[in-house]
């Protein structure tokens, strides 16, 4: 009788026990998913990671210490970042994973991220010489005199450019760069052909920037006068 009543118990057994238990998601498992929803040129992810007992939770704190972590009531918060202050997203990984392996239970969330890196500029894609030639085709076909400038995007370039482009007379605009002047059929400056030519070699060297025309003059007619002088500040272009 006494067999048979515990097999009958056993047939009601409903098994509340570590079986239905659902296991926590590792902390450093948790922080690799934050990571792959972020967008790509983020710089800074702000993380709180929720313990409740004082105990574990002071623990994790001391645990995340090369992170520099806040410390509140029942929460930790830190920041990751891919700039070199801080803690990286490696670093981030180790030290959580250390805390896994202490048997702290936790709830890692992202806050905040912000100060996404802006789109690199595509450099290769846009040579001197076809910027040139595009700034050409918006003036009007009766053009005669023109001032360009051409802003490098190193200081390290300035006297290999200037050495490239002396056919235009170069001249200094106080930035990284210079200012030069550009004639059709008639007026002061070099030719379209020749800046264009001068333009070449820079991209050729490797030497990028930006060129665009700062002034333009069509329709004119000098009289004794080989063309017309630009006041740039005080003094004639």
């Amino acid at each position: 009788m006494e067999v048979a009543l515990r097999e009958a118990s056993s047939l009601f057994h409903l098994r509340h026990g570590p079986e239905c238990t659902v296991r926590a998601v590792p902390l450093v498992e948790r922080w690799n998913s934050v990571e792959r929803s972020l967008d790509p040129r983020w710089t800074e992810a702000t993380l709180s990671l929720a313990i409740n007992d004082d105990a574990a939770r002071s623990r994790a704190a001391a645990l995340l210490g090369p992170a520099g972590p806040g410390i509140g009531s029942k929460q930790i918060r830190f920041t990751v970042s891919t700039r070199g202050v801080g803690i990286g997203p490696e670093a981030a990984r180790r030290l959580l994973r250390r805390i896994d392996a202490e048997g702290i239970a936790g709830r890692l969330e992202l806050i905040e991220t912000h100060e996404l890196r802006p789109e690199p500029e595509d450099l290769t894609a846009r040579s001197l010489a076809a910027e040139w030639q595009n700034a050409l085709e918006m003036l009007p076909s009766d053009w005669s005199d023109v001032v360009a400038e051409l802003d490098l995007h190193s200081s390290a370039d300035v006297d290999r450019a200037a050495v490239f482009c002396a056919p235009i007379n170069p001249q200094s605009t106080g930035r990284p760069g210079f200012r030069f002047r550009c004639a059709s059929t008639q007026g002061y400056g070099a030719s379209a052909g020749m800046v264009g030519r001068c333009l070449a070699r820079l991209d050729e060297a490797g030497i990028t920037g930006h060129v665009r025309i700062t002034q333009a003059l069509s329709d004119v007619h000098p009289v004794g006068t080989q063309g017309a002088t630009f006041a740039v500040g005080r003094r004639p272009a």
